[in-house]
């Protein structure tokens, strides 16, 4: 019996495999001509443990642990869709065996992501709450918008997710946020306006004002509108399917592996 051919794709192993993003990206892996599964990490308590990978479909041949160190022993780059409170274990862990590392949880409090930034300086780490090719260039399209049509225009960020999301604003919308503010020499923290009621006055010059909505089974919508005096610009991007979130994260991965220490984003791997 001729002897069966080895696997050259690059291993990946994926904290967070029994979330939403978890599953998509082991079906993904499963169609990857790249990449492959190699460890998945669940929580030590987690009833997943010792089971595998997928949680439907064909099995992985690859069993859920909870041991970071021997997860990250043969992998060429990790993926982190865990929760918040989980990402700077992962991170350290990575940082040790020299694992790049892409981080796509959200709602990151401001500590975490400095811990992150200096994690960056040991191993290569990209930090995308949204991995989604096309949010990244609408993300490029509204810094270019901003910049070229000046602060006479109003910012108005509006996005909508499932109701089981935890965090609001979503990553996306502050990523988007953070792009405008940027481009109009200011910081998102300046210029947001995340609350509206009652008598709250005029319109703030040079703010970006941000409306959630968590409803059904939404995946993500996003839309920045541009208001000016007689005309209006709209960029929107809206996610049917969270397949996309999966395949732009391997391509982010893909493009990871290797990388020299630093930190990136999703601007990085669509190039410039």
């Amino acid at each position: 019996m001729p002897s069966q051919a080895p696997d050259r794709r690059q291993p990946v192993a994926l904290f967070g495999v029994r979330g939403r993003m978890g599953q998509s990206l082991v079906r993904a892996l499963r169609e990857s001509p790249q990449l492959r599964l190699a460890a998945a990490v669940g929580a030590p308590d987690s009833s997943i443990v010792g089971r595998d990978a997928a949680v439907e479909g064909p099995a992985t041949g690859v069993l859920v642990g909870a041991d970071v160190a021997l997860a990250l022993r043969d992998a060429a780059v990790a993926l982190d869709f865990s929760t918040a409170e989980a990402v700077l274990a992962h991170a350290e862990a990575c940082a040790a065996q020299g694992v790049p590392l892409l981080v796509g949880v959200t709602g990151l409090e401001a500590a975490t992501r400095r811990r992150l930034e200096a994690v960056s300086r040991q191993v290569a780490v990209l930090i995308a709450p949204n991995t989604s090719v096309g949010v990244a260039l609408a993300i490029r399209f509204a810094a270019l918008a901003a910049r070229a049509l000046g602060p006479d225009f109003d910012v108005e960020i509006a996005e909508a997710h499932h109701r089981l999301k935890r965090d609001a604003p979503s990553g996306t919308a502050i990523a988007l946020g953070e792009a405008i503010a940027g481009a109009r020499g200011r910081t998102l923290a300046e210029t947001a306006v995340h609350e509206r009621h009652g008598d709250c006055g005029p319109r703030l010059p040079g703010s970006i004002g941000f409306a959630v909505v968590r409803a059904g089974d939404i995946v993500g919508e996003h839309t920045v509108l541009f208001a000016g005096d007689g005309e209006r610009l709209e960029i929107t991007h809206r996610a049917a399917d969270r397949m996309i979130f999966a395949r732009g994260a391997l391509r982010a991965a893909q493009w990871l592996a290797g990388r020299a220490p630093g930190l990136y984003g999703m601007a990085d791997v669509i190039g410039h």
